[in-house]
């Protein structure tokens, strides 16, 4: 009996939680896996600067610029690296990014001058551009549009707890100054690139290309699952006949980019900064610094698999995602004015938490009206120019520290960011429900 040929059984419902709980616990694991370590070795920099920049004599700017010429590498091959991911398959190209990435992440404890750590952080953008997008694309290969907030904040949710992670062993490796010849700095480099060097052969080993190619599905499952991915492609505003150049072209796809571009000003320009300002404002170690912020992303993963599990059940994505920035925005004006130092922490971890909380929702909105080769295009594209708030943010960051002494005028700029995104978010959410409209 041939997959095509399975009725779907009566408990449709049953089906589909059992499909779902077989593709959650054998592809969340590894996906999420990676995106941490993806993480770590993206903003590792941000613990590192404590002593590195004291060490190599390398001011606010020199480490913002440097900081975020990783977005610039990793915008540059966001679409490419998806297209090869088209013609070679998930697993190839992602545990081919993994290594190169962790072999960049590691050389990073080379570095000696700004050029040096200019150039190193390009190219750690470029081998890692490709895994998020890439992850996102898949998903849409596994996962029906009822399931993907869920689905989406399981696996991001690997973020906040690569944070409790990086946070808890920033101290103790830093305080490894002077052994073997090596700063804490380096340590912390090598430490936390070698992962994924040693988990790319993981990936290839464990990961499958599609549904139609795993024997742990039923024929029922199968088929169920085949049926809900088909109608939701019949749904999408561009599907599998679009093609890569109408998704890039898309000004929906646009939209989806711009308001992760003002999201990620919010997620970058805190996230590299967050130890340093910490620290400046409550006088505690980097050890200290470190499980605060471990703390932070705790908080943060549980608020972002609550608003993911809501935003499914409710069927609704806009709100879910314009209050948590309406409420960053309001994190970034209080910790920017008061001088109160615990009022600042808690301001400062409400705007952190809040931008944990959005993702799930938020990343379910473009795989909603995008299908098949333009999925993967128009991620990629979307991506592309999101990822440029990476190096945009840091920059701006370190060019207000050095011009005003503080982070204060920065962080009044996020503020700014946060609104634009719940306003590019409405608009885009418009948009949709008027395409809707139209073609029913």
């Amino acid at each position: 009996m041939t997959r095509q040929s399975v009725a779907l059984a009566p408990g449709a419902e049953a089906l589909a939680r059992s499909a779902a709980q077989k593709i959650s616990w054998r592809l969340i694991p590894i996906l999420g896996i990676g995106y941490g370590l993806a993480f770590m070795d993206r903003v590792s920099v941000s613990f590192a600067a404590l002593r590195m920049n004291q060490d190599l004599h390398f001011s606010a700017t020199i480490y913002g610029l440097g900081a975020g010429l990783f977005f610039i590498g990793n915008a540059m091959a966001e679409v490419p690296s998806n297209l090869l991911l088209l013609r070679f398959g998930a697993k190839r190209i992602m545990a081919t990014i993994m290594f190169v990435w962790g072999l960049a992440a590691v050389a990073m404890m080379l570095v000696r001058t700004p050029i040096e750590f200019y150039a190193l952080r390009f190219l750690l953008g470029v081998a890692e551009a490709g895994f998020y997008p890439g992850v996102l694309y898949y998903l849409t290969l596994w996962y029906p549009n009822t399931m993907r907030a869920r689905a989406v904040s399981r696996f991001y949710i690997a973020l906040p707890l690569s944070s409790v992670l990086m946070g808890s062993l920033a101290g103790w490796l830093m305080g490894l100054d002077g052994q073997m010849g090596l700063t804490g700095w380096q340590w912390l480099f090598l430490v936390e690139g070698l992962p994924a060097v040693l988990f790319a052969p993981v990936i290839l080993w464990l990961l499958p290309d599609s549904p139609a190619k795993v024997k742990w599905l039923t024929d029922e499952e199968q088929t169920w699952l085949a049926g809900q991915l088909k109608e939701d492609h019949g749904k999408a505003h561009l599907g599998h006949e679009a093609g890569v150049l109408k998704a890039l072209l898309s000004g929906r796809v646009w939209m989806v980019g711009l308001y992760f571009f003002f999201v990620g000003c919010c997620a970058y320009g805190l996230s590299f900064l967050l130890p340093t300002i910490l620290k400046d404002a409550t006088g505690l170690s980097v050890g200290a610094v470190g499980w605060l912020i471990a703390l932070f992303s705790l908080i943060g993963a549980a608020a972002m698999l609550v608003n993911g599990i809501h935003s499914d059940h409710k069927r609704e994505r806009a709100l879910h995602c314009i209050v948590p920035c309406l409420v960053m925005a309001a994190g970034y004006v209080v910790a920017s004015y008061s001088h109160h130092t615990w009022v600042i922490v808690i301001a400062l971890a409400v705007s952190f938490i809040s931008t944990y909380s959005l993702w799930g929702p938020a990343l379910s909105v473009p795989m909603e009206f995008l299908a098949g080769p333009a999925a993967a295009a128009g991620i990629a594209a979307m991506n592309t120019i999101a990822i440029v708030s990476g190096f945009v943010a840091p920059y701006w960051m370190g060019l207000m520290k050095d011009a005003w002494g503080d982070y204060n005028i920065g962080l009044r700029g996020l503020m700014f960011a946060a609104l634009a995104a719940a306003g590019m978010m409405w608009i885009l959410m418009r948009s949709l429900k008027q395409g809707k409209a139209a073609a029913a």
